[in-house]
């Protein structure tokens, strides 16, 4: 590149250079010694205008905003999401420092670059903590601008692209992150506390299982073989129930093959717990403890979603499936059941009475949803317990065990937390018999036939560990994404995903 291709940001680099500037260091106080702006901001509450202190601080960050005015400059430097005001002095610069920096980096300290600074700390007279800067440092010249520096950054493709400038520009994005972050150390506190040990399951398979859903597909050169990413954790993590642990749990990325909306993204995070000795209750008590751990870690306990305020506090309601569906399809939910399957004739009779289209050349499972999405998911608002769904689309929960010790093979025990409309949650009493497993699996072999292209596959590796023996289980899975979408107010999925997944430029 010649000089006279460079941008005004490269030559003020060069001119450095040639002062004999390092443009990029290795190093700076080291992190044991530095103050953060958060904790030079703790002076606020000691000191009075104009007071000072002569306690020597150094402070780091990346300057946003500059103003110089002859012999003295202010600057703000972002620390840690925290914003702090710098002095520079030249008569004090000058003092401390004998090389003279004031002169040399008055005009050619930009907003974007990083500095350090050593000084002592003020307030002004409008009550804001400074730092006096005794000796400046230049940490990293950033070359480019920053974008809509005065007004933030405003374009979601812009800023879900490139995600770095949107944590600068915008302090809430950056929140949400920590939000984030707080929520998945306190369910792992909880889970720990109850007594389950965090393992980790493989993400390459030679087989998708445990969910309804495409994989994405790969190859292993290596091994010479097609391998699919998973679709959920279950079968492995079954597989270590039936190995003995009482109770295992795994926080996990999640990949599936489908579409991309403001509650779906192809690659997202859940939580999967399974206990030993236990059913679908003890899930919900599970999921319930997890929601007061984490509400009371965030000082959360009703939010606002959707324009619905939301009480988050335990407990939560319980519902019954064939109660709503009775209530809002009219209708007795064993007339769209056959056995473990479903009835197809009464499925579309009910679909065309409830005036539900585009069900014609659908699979079952799927006309099935479309009702339930479209007569009652929508008035699932506050935090709800499904109970008991149809064993058609359920083939690793046990069949429902009623009040009178009977079995009724077309519902099963299975729940779904719905909050605002949304599912947040799933659980099961898991099956835990391997005859019944594998004829599940054979009917969804033929789900799958008859074009179901999601249904579950037959795993025989995992049914010839059910064979060693499984004992009662319960069984949940969340996903961690829709959960701070919740706790943070986000409609879409993708402003809790730190890189959502999006179409090439």
């Amino acid at each position: 590149m010649t000089k006279e291709q460079e941008s005004p940001r490269q030559i003020k680099a060069r001119e450095l250079v040639e002062a004999g500037v390092t443009l990029y260091p290795h190093r700076w106080g080291g992190w044991e010694n530095r103050v953060s702006a958060a904790v030079a901001n703790s002076y606020g509450t000691s000191l009075k205008e104009e007071e000072k202190t002569d306690k020597q601080v150094q402070v780091a960050g990346r300057v946003m905003q500059t103003r110089v005015m002859g012999k003295a400059a202010f600057f703000h430097i972002l620390d840690d999401g925290v914003k702090l005001q710098l002095y520079l002095k030249r008569d004090v610069m000058d003092e401390h420092d004998k090389e003279g920096t004031y002169n040399l980096f008055k005009k050619r300290i930009h907003t974007g670059d990083f500095i350090g600074v050593t000084g002592t700390i003020f307030k002004t007279k409008t009550g804001e903590i400074t730092v006096e800067v005794h000796k400046l440092t230049l940490l990293s010249k950033a070359l480019r601008e920053l974008p809509e520096k005065w007004h933030g950054l405003k374009d979601t493709d812009t800023r879900y692209r490139k995600r770095h400038l949107d944590l600068i520009a915008n302090p809430d994005v950056r929140n949400v992150f920590v939000t984030r972050s707080k929520l998945l150390s306190s369910i792992r506190k909880t889970c720990e506390s109850l007594g389950f040990l965090e393992v980790e399951t493989p993400i390459l398979l030679h087989q998708a299982g445990g969910a309804t859903a495409r994989p994405f597909e790969t190859r292993h050169n290596a091994l010479g073989t097609n391998l699919v990413m998973r679709i959920a954790t279950e079968l492995p993590l079954k597989k270590l129930i039936i190995g003995g642990y009482p109770g295992v749990y795994e926080i996990g990325r999640i990949f599936r093959n489908e579409g991309i909306d403001t509650t779906h993204n192809p690659e997202f995070t859940t939580l999967e717990a399974y206990q030993a000795y236990t059913d679908y209750n003890g899930m919900s008590a599970f999921f319930e403890k997890v929601m007061t751990d984490a509400t009371d870690s965030l000082g959360i306990d009703t939010i606002t979603y959707k324009d619905q305020q939301i009480s988050l506090t335990p407990p939560y309601k319980r519902a019954f499936m064939p109660e709503l569906w009775k209530e809002h399809c009219g209708e007795d939910i064993h007339e769209v059941l056959e056995g473990k399957g479903f009835n197809r004739d009464g499925l579309l009779a009910l679909a065309k009475k409830l005036e539900i289209g585009g069900v014609a050349g659908a699979p079952d499972a799927k006309i099935f949803d479309r009702i339930f999405e479209a007569k009652i998911e929508p008035l699932l608002i506050h935090p709800t317990f499904v109970f008991d769904h149809p064993t058609a689309i359920t083939p690793l929960a046990k069949c429902k065990e009623n009040a009178d010790g009977s079995i009724d093979e077309s519902i099963c025990e299975r729940f779904e937390l719905f909050v605002a409309g949304m599912e947040l949650a799933n659980a099961y009493t898991e099956l835990n018999d391997p005859i019944d497993q594998r004829e599940r699996f054979a009917e969804q072999a033929k789900q799958k036939d008859g074009g179901h292209d999601e249904a579950e596959l037959l795993d025989e590796e995992f049914l010839e560990a059910m064979e060693q023996g499984m004992p009662p289980t319960g069984g949940i899975g969340f996903g961690i994404d829709r959960l701070v979408m919740l706790l943070t107010g986000n409609p879409s999925i993708r402003e809790v995903i730190l890189f959502p997944t999006l179409k090439p430029e």
